[in-house]
C-alpha cells in the first residue's frame, strides 16, 4: 500500500513538473524566431502583469520597447556580422601558416604536424563541451 502511494506521489509530481510553464519567456531559438512585433507584444504583456499598468502606460511602455528591440536586434545583426568575418579571417591564417609549415617540413613531417594539431583539436572541442555540460558519457552505469 505505501509503495502505491508513493509511486502515485511521484507520478503526480513529475506530471506537474512535465508541464509546460504559460507565462515563462522563450528561451533561445523560440525567442529568436518570433517577429518584432511578437516580441515587444509578449514584453509588454509581461510587465503589465508584473508592473499593473495602465491603458496610458502600456502605450509609452510599447514605443518604448519597440526602439529597444530594434536596437538589440541591430546590435545582434553585427556581433553575428563580426564573428563571421573573425571566423573567415582565422580560416585564412590557417591556410597560410599550414603553407609556411609545408615549406619548411618534409612531407612526413607535415602530415605528422597535421595530424598533431587535429589531435589537440578535438581534445579542445572535447574540454569546451564538457565546460558546457554537453560532455559525452564515458561510461554506462551498470545493470543491477
Amino acid at each position: 500500500m505505501k509503495k502505491l502511494i508513493i509511486i502515485s506521489l511521484l507520478a503526480v509530481g513529475l506530471t506537474a513538473f512535465a508541464q509546460e510553464k504559460e507565462n515563462r519567456r522563450p528561451r533561445g531559438e523560440k525567442f529568436e524566431s518570433l517577429t518584432k512585433e511578437q516580441k515587444v507584444e509578449f514584453q509588454v504583456k509581461k510587465m503589465t502583469k508584473d508592473l499593473n499598468l495602465n491603458e496610458s502606460q502600456i502605450k509609452e511602455v510599447k514605443a518604448i520597447t519597440v526602439l529597444e528591440v530594434e536596437k538589440r536586434e541591430k546590435i545582434i545583426g553585427e556581433m553575428k556580422e563580426l564573428k563571421e568575418q573573425n571566423r573567415k579571417k582565422m580560416k585564412e591564417e590557417k591556410v597560410a601558416l599550414e603553407i609556411q609549415m609545408k615549406k619548411i617540413l618534409s612531407p612526413e613531417q607535415f602530415e605528422k604536424w597535421q595530424k598533431i594539431s587535429d589531435n589537440r583539436k578535438t581534445i579542445l572541442k572535447e574540454k569546451i563541451a564538457e565546460r558546457r555540460g554537453k560532455g559525452k558519457i564515458k561510461e554506462l552505469p551498470e545493470a543491477k
